[in-house]
């Protein structure tokens, strides 16, 4: 049961990034072992997955559940069909990434200097300067490079983020840099549908390099967040299973919109994700209970509905 009503006229394909591997275990308080990290990434590709990010390659005394990055690279298959993310917030994390032989990097680039300092111990203007250095070190190992836009709809500490901030931002980062995409990441899960669906518009209607949305469920906003990213565009977005998820250094950063939450109501809506709603729910149970927390998504409690026998 993959939770596509047959009614449902097919609208098109949705591509979903998993970023269980990554965002979803970085804070939490049990470590997972390197072993369970590979199988977690292994069942991810299992049921669909094909874009994952994996590993942050950041200081392993500020984020210690990050700290086996290299060793979880080493261990992913190369023969099954997926590509490997691995986020990085500076040139020598991105230097790293090349080293362990990721297939994208994702450069968190902060839109508030208040998130910058308390994320990575800059400023936004520093962080623009070294995306010109991440991005000559991507391109020149032939790596995609994301940019993600952190506390692009609010920041833990400015409060309130106006979208021409965030726009002035991410149009400062095409310029300096050679991006294969750019994801607005609603860091806080704070932003609201008609805010994600003007800022999304504007950037839209201003570059042709494709969109990504990285949505918090902490206020419950994630998927109507989603329906007004795509009526503006949008056809990628972040998701983790069990909806895990937070940031360390983001007070107020719950869990990312659960991949089976996701997967299940664009299947319901006639969109191809590739994604099996119901085995992402299994994997969400079984992740979760390796951190001793218990899955977040609606599925996990209410089921793929309807049921058919």
């Amino acid at each position: 049961m993959n939770g596509k009503s047959a009614t449902t006229r097919a609208r098109g394909a949705v591509s979903i990034v998993d970023v269980s591997p990554r965002d979803g275990l970085q804070n939490e308080k049990i470590p997972v072992s390197t072993d369970d990290k590979l199988r977690l990434i292994n069942d991810l590709i299992a049921l669909g997955a094909r874009r994952i990010e994996a590993v942050s390659f950041v200081n392993p005394k500020k984020v210690p559940q990050m700290a086996d990055a290299d060793a979880v690279m080493a261990g992913v298959r190369r023969d099954a069909g997926a590509s490997y993310i691995g986020l990085v917030l500076n040139t020598r994390g991105a230097h790293s990434a090349v080293d362990a032989g990721v297939d994208e990097i994702n450069y968190v680039l902060p839109v508030t200097d208040a998130f910058a300092a308390a994320n990575q111990n800059t400023t936004v203007a520093a962080a623009l300067d070294a995306l010109e250095e991440v991005s000559g070190i991507a391109a020149a190992s032939a790596i995609p490079l994301t940019v993600t836009a952190a506390v692009a709809f609010g920041c833990p500490y400015q409060g309130d983020v106006p979208g021409e901030q965030t726009l002035s931002v991410v149009r400062s980062a095409l310029e300096r840099g050679q991006l294969a995409e750019v994801a607005l990441a609603d860091t806080i899960g704070c932003a609201v549908p008609w805010q994600v669906g003007e800022v999304f518009a504007s950037l839209a209607s201003e570059t042709d390099v494709p969109l990504r949305a990285h949505l918090h469920e902490t206020r419950h906003t994630a998927l109507a967040n989603t329906y007004a990213a795509m009526a503006a565009g949008v056809t990628v977005f972040d998701s983790a299973v069990g909806g895990l998820g937070g940031c360390p250094f983001a007070p107020g950063a719950a869990g990312n919109v659960s991949t089976e939450d996701l997967a299940w109501m664009l299947a319901r809506a006639g969109f191809s994700t590739s994604i099996d709603p119901q085995a992402a729910t299994e994997l969400g149970r079984w992740i979760c209970a390796k951190v001793e927390t218990a899955p977040r998504s609606g599925l996990s409690g209410a089921g793929v509905f309807p049921q058919v026998a």
